[in-house]
């Protein structure tokens, strides 16, 4: 029950959303000042969360830095970076597919003995694609040895992924170093979850970052629709570390 509330939540948190229930509003209001009221809120609110400046530096300030990288017997990459293509039922990488990417650099680097894959099914209808499963034929496809993957595919959250990833880690070797992969503004949020469930302390990778170092004039005046976007993933971060906060 609670991860169908969890993906009604995600459509709630859309910030077009509450632009579109402003409009409705304003088109279904008799009053010719309720109308222009709710029309100008309406815009408000689609310039402040459009404006790829704001969004930019807000999420530049919450992302994790990279740490002083050591040599770690499990790298965990956290799922969320990909899927199934229907048209080939091979994976197809997202925005997120730089999880993937970076762990495999660290991998051929020597910095991860072995990579964990971490993620089932956050489909409600389809559960029997794991990401986990299209990440580990990807990862023998390029020449990634099975002595150095794991495999947990049954997690469908960041909760998930700790519990099932560091049970894994403790029947294999109680004693590993773990690093954990993650996208930079997930990190806040995962550092929570994971410091609570052991006491060997994880260290965080930061992949795909989402924040602006520097911008251009367009920034500033043009409204952006990844600006939008943006904010939808804050909100749900932001929402998930609250619950998180008072669940542990």
């Amino acid at each position: 029950m609670f991860f169908i509330l969890s993906k009604i939540l995600l459509f709630l948190i859309k910030p077009i959303v509450w632009v579109f229930v402003l409009l409705i509003f304003a088109i279904a209001s008799k009053q010719a000042k309720q109308r222009k009221r709710y029309a100008i809120c309406a815009l408000a609110v689609f310039f402040l969360f459009s404006n790829s400046f704001i969004v930019g530096k807000i999420i530049n300030s919450y992302e994790a830095g990279y740490p002083k990288l050591q040599h770690y017997d499990v790298g965990i990459v956290l799922g969320g970076f990909s899927g199934l293509n229907k048209r080939n039922n091979e994976i197809v990488f997202n925005g997120a597919g730089d999880r993937l990417f970076q762990a495999i650099a660290l991998y051929k680097k020597g910095n991860i003995k072995q990579i964990l894959l971490s993620s089932g099914s956050a489909n409600l209808i389809d559960k029997k694609v794991k990401e986990a499963d299209l990440a580990l034929k990807y990862l023998k496809l390029i020449g990634i040895p099975d002595s150095a993957i794991l495999i947990e595919n049954q997690s469908r959250n960041t909760i998930e992924n700790a519990r099932y990833s560091l049970a894994l880690i403790a029947k294999k070797n109680p004693k590993a170093k773990i690093l954990v992969i993650t996208s930079a503004w997930h990190i806040p949020r995962a550092k929570l979850i994971f410091n609570k469930l052991t006491r060997q302390k994880p260290e965080y990778y930061p992949t795909n970052f989402s924040g602006n170092t520097e911008f251009e004039l367009h920034d500033f005046i043009i409204p952006n629709a990844g600006a939008l976007g943006a904010w939808e993933m804050l909100f749900k971060e932001w929402i998930g570390l609250i619950a998180d906060r008072i669940r542990h």
